[in-house]
């Protein structure tokens, strides 16, 4: 059985936080998604909360501590990703982007990736189409077409969450899952490019440009 790595980045600045409590919604049903495609997961959760300082000290300096190292190394090396942000003044929080300053710009090529954001009132779940997504599209990772926004009444539900929102949960799961189980489960998008032994013309050619 094949078996996946999901990287969770979760941008909550509480304890607990709301932020947290949809990333590990979206990462039980990913995985159970996965699950029903006959693959298994391992799941590693970068809390980013406790790298807030470490980021700081990295724009400084231009180095990464060895605990962000290994965040960084994490999320870069998952064969999927599930990035969730609070939402503050209409836009992601400052310290979630912080974290996606830091990477490589290519770092995230072909990564799928499920985005999910909270807020207090419903009036910001647009964030996400017009902060969040742009975001990942810049980095070149592939985003799920169902991001999941959870307002504070969307926990109200039974079971703690919204029949809707545990609808577009299970559906964004689904689509991640379907992406993840398509790619080598090597860590790394295949970048035809990169391979130095192939003329620029043969891969023209293989194309069928």
């Amino acid at each position: 059985m094949t078996t996946r790595t999901l990287a969770v980045v979760s941008g909550g600045l509480g304890t607990p936080s709301s932020t947290r409590l949809l990333a590990d919604r979206l990462t039980a049903a990913t995985v159970a998604a996965l699950a029903e495609r006959g693959e298994g997961a391992t799941v590693e959760v970068v809390e980013l909360r406790e790298h807030a300082r470490d980021l700081a000290d990295h724009l400084v300096t231009g180095f990464a501590n060895r605990p962000l190292r290994t965040a960084i190394d994490t999320v870069t090396g998952a064969d999927g990703l599930i990035a969730v942000t609070p939402i503050f003044s209409a836009s992601y929080s400052g310290l979630f982007k912080t974290f996606f300053d830091v990477l490589d710009n290519d770092a995230l090529t072909g990564r799928p990736v499920l985005l999910g954001a909270t807020a207090g009132t419903a009036r910001h779940s647009l964030a996400l189409e017009h902060a969040v997504r742009p975001l990942f599209s810049y980095l070149r990772a592939i985003s799920v077409p169902t991001a999941v926004f959870a307002a504070t009444e969307d926990w109200a539900g039974a079971g703690g969450v919204d029949r809707a929102l545990a609808g577009r949960i299970d559906r964004a799961a689904g689509e991640l899952a379907g992406l993840v189980s398509g790619r080598p489960a090597s860590g790394r998008p295949v970048d035809p490019f990169a391979d130095p032994t192939t003329s620029f013309e043969d891969l023209l050619r293989g194309s069928g440009t």
